[in-house]
């Protein structure tokens, strides 16, 4: 399993239109084969920086979706919306603890 987090930063009178877009969108991302899920995030303390996470069974996996027309697509919306360039890491976990 692989982690994908993405930094997103939008302009603020964009943000309604990117909530709108991701609600648009979150279904038919998941349902991409090896998509386990996909999470959006909000800062609290700067409300225009926003984080998506999803996990995925595999990176062949994620650069199937990343090279899909829906990833195209969603993405040529989402762009015109930032205000600073996206920032993303794929990670995996090397451990977990839960209380």
């Amino acid at each position: 399993m692989i982690k994908r987090i993405v930094k997103l930063t939008f302009r603020k009178e964009e943000i309604e239109n990117f909530k709108s877009i991701f609600r648009e969108s979150k279904n038919k991302i998941v349902s991409n084969p090896g998509c386990h899920s996909v999470e959006l995030l909000q800062s609290k303390k700067d409300k225009n920086i926003f984080f998506t996470y999803s996990i995925w069974t595999s990176e062949k996996d994620l650069d199937n979706y990343r090279h899909s027309d829906l990833f195209r697509n969603t993405w040529a919306r989402t762009k015109v919306l930032f205000s600073e360039k996206p920032e993303a890491w794929t990670v995996e976990s090397l451990g977990r603890v839960m209380g």
